[in-house]
């Protein structure tokens, strides 16, 4: 992940500072991936948006513990992601209502049939998602929608760097076999 780059050129100083301006420039940078890693860990639209608000509202009180500012996004994606072990157990996962998600506005020069494959295809790959058990499906997530490392993917889900590697494989393995016995 390039968020060493990224850093650079993200205000966390500032924001440690109590800039409005740099907290809103962050906000602009996390939110939408940060809805969409929650969004697809819990499958209820207004369950990920108070998750990603209050995912914020920690990140505004307890940025002084964030002791790299390089390390911003997988420490937001970290409190996201206790968050939502926070509600699963607060509610059970049966609980949550499932909606349907939109998906990603199309891109240009795709046809009404392309778009419509794609998002017959999308739809059908993320049912076979949901069928992993959520630390294999949070692992997936974070590693090829997030783009994250697998150490940056250990701190996210305070787990040791091997336990990410084994739930990485066991999910690609499930995901396969999954995929492979889908008509």
């Amino acid at each position: 992940m390039l968020e060493v780059a990224e850093c650079e050129q993200l205000p966390v100083r500032q924001a440690r500072s109590g800039s409005p301006e740099a907290w809103d420039a962050l906000f602009r940078r996390y939110q939408l991936p940060l809805y969409v890693y929650v969004f697809e860990l819990v499958h209820h639209e207004q369950v990920s948006l108070d998750i990603v608000q209050e995912t914020f509202i920690n990140a505004v009180r307890h940025l002084g513990s964030l002791r790299e500012d390089a390390k911003f996004g997988s420490w937001l994606f970290g409190i996201a992601h206790q968050k939502c072990i926070q509600r699963w157990r607060k509610q059970g996962r049966e609980d949550l209502l499932r909606e349907e998600f939109t998906g990603a506005p199309p891109e240009f020069e795709e046809g009404p049939d392309d778009l419509l494959i794609r998002q017959e295809q999308e739809a059908e790959f993320m049912k076979l998602l949901q069928q992993l058990p959520p630390p294999q499906r949070s692992v997936l997530l974070l590693h090829y929608v997030e783009d994250f490392s697998l150490g940056e993917i250990a701190a996210v889900t305070a787990t040791q760097p091997g336990t990410v590697k084994s739930r990485l494989h066991y999910a690609r393995k499930a995901l396969r076999k999954l995929v492979e016995e889908t008509p």
